[in-house]
C-alpha cells in the first residue's frame, strides 16, 4: 500500500506563475489553468521519482505532496526571500488536508478526508491538488464576503438612524470588492471548469466529480455569487440614496444663491431710490 498526503493553503493574493518561472530559471510559459509543479526541497521542476512536490496555482494557492511541516516552512521561507511575487504571507487559516491510499486489496472509496484507489494514476494526484486548492481559495473568498457583509450591516444600521455618510470613493471601493469576488471565483479559481484529463479518463472524472461534490465547490460558488449579487443590490440602494441627498443639497445651494441674488437686487433698487 502507498500513501500520499496533501496539505493545501491559500496565499493572501494571486501568484504570477510566469514571473515566478523567470525568477527560478524555468524556461516555459504556464497557461492560466496549469499549476507549477516544483520539487519542494530544491525548487527545481518536479520530476518522476521525486517524493516531495509543491503545486503552485496562479489563483494564490499551494498544495504540498508528502511534505513535512519543516519542508513546507523552508519552502515558504525560500519563496518569500527569493521571489518578490509572494508579498503576502500565507494565510494558514485557509488550510485543507487530504490523503490518497493506493491499495489493490481494498475497494475504491472517496471521502471528505481521504480516497482509496486500487491503482496509481498521476491524474489522481493532480485532481486532488486541484480540488483542495479550489476549496481553500473559496474559503478565502467566503471570509472576505462575510467581512463585506459586516461592513454593509453597519451602513444599514446607520441608514436606519437616518444617517448615511459614504463618500463616492468608499462606495466605489465597496463595489469593486464585490465585483472582485465574482470575477475571482469564476475566472481565477475556475470553479466551473473540469481538468482536461477528466474528459479522457473515466476514473479521473469520477474522482473529480465526487470530490467536487464532497467539498461542495459548486454550491459554495453559488452562495458567493448570490451574496455578491445581494451586496451589489445594496450598493445600488446606497448609491441612489447618496446621489439623491447630494442632488437635494445642490438644489438647496442653488435656491439659496438665487435668493441671495434677489436680495442683492432688491437692495440695489432700494439704494437707487
Amino acid at each position: 500500500m502507498e500513501t500520499y498526503s496533501f496539505n493545501a493553503f491559500a496565499f493572501g493574493g494571486e501568484l504570477d506563475l510566469n514571473r515566478l518561472a523567470n525568477v527560478l530559471g524555468i524556461s516555459r510559459r504556464y497557461r492560466w489553468e496549469e499549476p507549477m509543479k516544483l520539487n519542494a526541497v530544491t525548487f527545481a521542476p518536479a520530476a518522476v521519482g521525486d517524493r516531495e512536490w509543491a503545486y503552485l496555482f496562479y489563483f494564490g494557492c499551494a498544495v504540498f505532496l508528502n511534505c513535512s511541516g519543516d519542508i513546507i516552512a523552508r519552502f515558504l521561507d525560500g519563496l518569500k526571500q527569493h521571489v518578490d511575487v509572494v508579498k503576502i504571507p500565507p494565510q494558514l487559516a485557509y488550510r485543507e488536508e487530504y490523503q490518497l491510499e493506493i491499495d489493490a486489496a481494498r475497494e475504491a472509496a472517496i471521502t471528505n478526508d481521504y480516497a482509496v484507489m486500487q491503482n496509481y494514476n498521476q491524474a489522481f494526484i493532480d485532481i486532488i491538488c486541484f480540488v483542495i486548492a479550489k476549496s481553500v481559495a473559496l474559503e478565502r473568498i467566503e471570509e472576505r464576503v462575510d467581512a463585506v457583509f459586516d461592513e454593509v450591516e453597519v451602513l444599514i444600521a446607520n441608514l436606519g438612524k437616518g444617517t448615511l455618510e459614504l463618500p463616492d470613493r468608499d462606495m466605489a471601493r465597496l463595489a469593486s470588492s464585490i465585483l472582485g469576488f465574482k470575477y475571482t471565483s469564476i475566472a481565477h479559481i475556475m470553479v466551473l471548469d473540469k481538468p482536461d484529463i477528466t474528459w479522457d479518463d473515466p476514473e479521473a472524472d469520477r474522482l473529480y466529480l465526487t470530490m467536487a461534490r464532497l467539498f461542495e465547490l459548486n454550491q459554495r460558488y453559488q452562495e458567493i455569487k448570490h451574496k455578491s449579487e445581494t451586496l451589489l443590490d445594496m450598493t445600488d440602494v446606497f448609491s441612489s440614496i447618496s446621489h439623491a441627498r447630494r442632488s437635494a443639497r445642490l438644489e438647496w445651494i442653488i435656491i439659496i444663491l438665487i435668493a441671495i441674488e434677489i436680495i442683492l437686487y432688491i437692495l440695489e433698487l432700494v439704494r437707487g431710490h
